[in-house]
């Protein structure tokens, strides 16, 4: 929106072009994304309280957990304001993958408050039904996917592209694409809701893959970048810095309150959106097995629920302590706030890591 003012003015006076750059387009979603959620925040916390929306802690996790027992939640829904915002005042609103990546990003958010209000507000122990949420999940992924597909442009749109190799590209199809898609997406924002755990254990790690997907974006979407990276180049791509740069801010600015202790938490209603935000841009930018790198808190946590889950069903026996494996840690001797800073400088070297791809081809 302001993008298209600001264009409208340069006509009048040259100083409003310097918001034609990308780069600080860029910057001012990171500030507006902080600022919005810090000036929201204590508002929509304040709101919480007064309707008892309080976090329901098991008892047969770790005793430090139970003084959390009533901490607002569905505090994801200020990230998402906050992201929405910011990425609509500062983007160019023609750009297919701006809508796109929004309005999956507000999708998944839905569905997870939808969860969280049966849980918190209706009283309902199961929240929404899995089948439900995971079929929501499903149709939003592939209709997704359905999209990208159709609006493709280029080849590489929907090509498949390894790390590491230069001038490589499996070409998926329609039918292989939406399958790589549903799985980023939908595998993406279950995995975060699993990392969702511990006082902002989720919302630093997102944010410093959301940064780096916003690095990949920009240079993708540069012609002359992508063909000195060797990475594909997709049209328009860039634009989604906007939004990476918002959801990063955005996800800072939450942190202010969801640090340890946490003031608020993000239920399913940030989770969802926040992995499957990630995992819609790391599809447009053809980076999914760097995004699986970076993003390897997630995953690390996902695997970890998959092998207790599996063990027990095939041997009776569990594997950790308690998945997702942050709880293991806890339940070893670790400090809550000793597990959070240890998993943040693990993704902060992974993240490193893949953004190291984007020359070593």
């Amino acid at each position: 929106m302001l993008y298209w003012i600001a264009k409208l003015l340069a006509v009048h006076h040259t100083a409003f072009h310097a918001f034609s750059y990308l780069t600080l387009r860029a910057i001012l979603a990171v500030m507006s994304g902080l600022s919005l959620a810090l000036l929201l925040g204590p508002v929509m916390i304040s709101r919480l309280w007064r309707y008892q929306i309080g976090q329901v802690v098991r008892d047969d996790g770790p005793r430090s957990h139970l003084p959390k027992a009533g901490t607002p939640t569905m505090g994801g829904a200020l990230i998402i304001v906050a992201v929405a915002i910011s990425t609509l005042l500062w983007a160019d609103l023609r750009n297919r993958f701006i809508w796109i990546t929004l309005g999956v990003t507000v999708g998944f958010g839905l569905i997870g408050f939808c969860d969280d209000y049966l849980k918190l507000v209706v009283g309902s122990s199961r929240g929404l039904p899995a089948r439900w949420k995971y079929l929501l999940q499903s149709l939003l992924g592939l209709g997704a996917a359905l999209l990208l597909v159709r609006t493709a442009t280029v080849p590489a749109e929907t090509d498949f592209f390894v790390p590491f190799i230069k001038s490589v590209s499996v070409p998926l199809g329609a039918l292989g694409f939406c399958a790589l898609s549903y799985f980023m997406i939908v595998g993406m924002s279950n995995a975060v809701n699993l990392t969702d755990g511990l006082d902002g254990l989720a919302i630093m790690p997102a944010a410093m893959v959301s940064g780096a997907l916003g690095i990949f974006a920009y240079a993708s979407g540069n012609v002359i970048f992508a063909s000195y990276l060797a990475i594909p180049a997709i049209p328009q791509a860039g634009e989604l810095l906007i939004f990476c740069g918002a959801l990063a801010g955005a996800g800072l600015g939450f942190l202010w309150f969801n640090s340890y202790p946490a003031q608020v938490f993000m239920g399913d209603t940030g989770a969802l959106a926040l992995g499957a935000g990630l995992g819609v841009v790391a599809i447009i930018v053809r980076q999914e097995i760097v995004a699986l790198v970076m993003g390897g808190i997630f995953v690390l946590e996902t695997a970890s629920v998959i092998l207790q889950v599996t063990s027990f069903k095939l041997t009776g026996r569990r594997i950790f302590r308690m998945a997702p494996i942050h709880h293991h840690f806890e339940l070893k001797g670790w400090a809550e706030p000793k597990v959070i800073v240890r998993f943040w400088i693990i993704s902060f070297l992974l993240v490193l890591a893949g953004l190291s791809t984007l020359k070593l081809r």
